[in-house]
């Protein structure tokens, strides 16, 4: 059964924390070290982001109810995964920002999807993307199903998807998100638009 089909929002929940200049730097000039090969740089990393990404694990999990997970294990979940891909090449706060958001997303999914096998016996039940879809159980669905609309709008525009996930997953602004993608916020505009209407028609097929 189907769940009426709403919106996605016309942006993220708004930006991540404000910080000054020196605080940037300081994240950047951490994120350096780590490109560099130093592991122990995590240890420096990790207070200075630690609330950015418990705000992002909250709007997470705002989506993706019915499992165990708080904010403080899904940040601890996705932590380890960042570590575990300490060779990654992090540009700047932004582009670390979207990884992790990546990695929450696939930590829920991976939840999510286990969620909807165990109640449906092994079959995914179709239903249209709503942000108060009735049951946790539907909303997992639904997670599941906009997860791999947005795989197949990657294999369209992977720059659209980057969009997706850093204003509705990362819930950053527009201007991170240009930084992040190294495109400008106007292109970050439009692409967000076009990405809506193209994850519309695709969770509608």
């Amino acid at each position: 059964m189907s769940t009426p089909r709403g919106d996605l929002p016309e942006s993220g929940d708004g930006p991540t924390e404000a910080m000054t200049h020196a605080e940037g730097h300081q994240i950047t000039g951490v994120l350096v070290a780590i490109r560099s090969g130093d592991r122990a740089a995590f240890d420096a990393l990790l207070p200075l982001v630690y609330q950015m990404l418990r705000r992002m694990a909250r709007r997470h999990l705002a989506g993706s109810p019915g499992h165990t997970l708080g904010a403080t294990g899904l940040v601890h979940e996705a932590w380890l995964k960042l570590v575990e891909n300490a060779d990654a090449e992090w540009t700047d706060r932004g582009h670390f920002l979207r990884v992790a958001s990546i990695a929450m997303r696939q930590i829920l999914i991976g939840y999510a999807r286990a969620r909807a096998r165990d109640k449906r016996g092994g079959e995914l039940r179709r239903v249209t993307f709503d942000d108060n879809l009735a049951s946790a159980e539907e909303r997992s669905v639904a997670l599941v199903e906009l997860d791999d609309a947005l795989g197949k709008l990657a294999a369209l525009d992977e720059r659209l998807a980057h969009v997706v996930e850093c204003r509705f997953f990362g819930g950053l602004s527009e201007e991170e998100t240009a930084l992040a993608l190294g495109v400008t916020s106007r292109t970050v505009r439009r692409d967000w638009i076009k990405a809506r209407a193209l994850l519309h028609e695709l969770l509608a097929a």
